[in-house]
């Protein structure tokens, strides 16, 4: 179990430093911005306490924040869908039931079953990041469009991490 907290702890840290040292810049014309620390909360194991996820969630949104200078917008869309998580996993639940110790993840599950999961809740996020950035609905499809293309670019970066990072059992 010892494990799971140094594992959860070190992929907090490094998906934060990630996000602000190297994501963060970059930036393809407004549309592209691809935000790779939502795989924390996507990677949290099936059995992490609801309260849990929303103080994780709130953290890693705040620890975003803090070197993004973005006041709060990544806060709010983490806490979202840290929030929405569990009904998202009930919604998509897979044919098999949830094992203990299982996560969230292509090795687990399969890339099927991660691309819906990791679709639906990097959508979610990006729709609160990209709605409270902008704060109108003045220019809703060019908002729109960015929802999309990041969304599309954090998913791709977040199966290629998955790819790269964890092995098969």
């Amino acid at each position: 179990m010892n494990n799971v907290y140094l594992r959860n702890s070190v992929r907090f840290i490094l998906l934060i430093l990630l996000q602000v040292l190297v994501l963060d810049n970059i930036n393809f014309r407004g549309y592209l911005n691809p935000y790779i620390y939502i795989m924390f909360i996507l990677l949290l194991p099936f059995e992490t306490p609801d309260w849990f996820i929303l103080v994780s969630s709130f953290l890693v949104g705040f620890g975003v924040d803090l070197f993004s200078n973005t006041m709060g917008m990544h806060t709010a869309a983490s806490v979202f869908i840290g929030f929405c998580r569990p009904g998202v996993l009930r919604f998509i639940s897979s044919t098999r039931d949830y094992e203990q110790g299982m996560t969230p993840s292509i090795r687990d599950l399969g890339i099927s079953w991660f691309l819906k999961y990791s679709i639906i809740i990097v959508l979610l996020h990006h729709i609160v990041f990209f709605y409270l950035e902008v704060f109108s609905f003045h220019e809703f499809f060019y908002t729109f469009w960015r929802v999309i293309i990041s969304t599309i670019f954090t998913v791709i970066f977040i199966v290629i991490g998955q790819y790269l990072f964890y092995k098969k059992k």
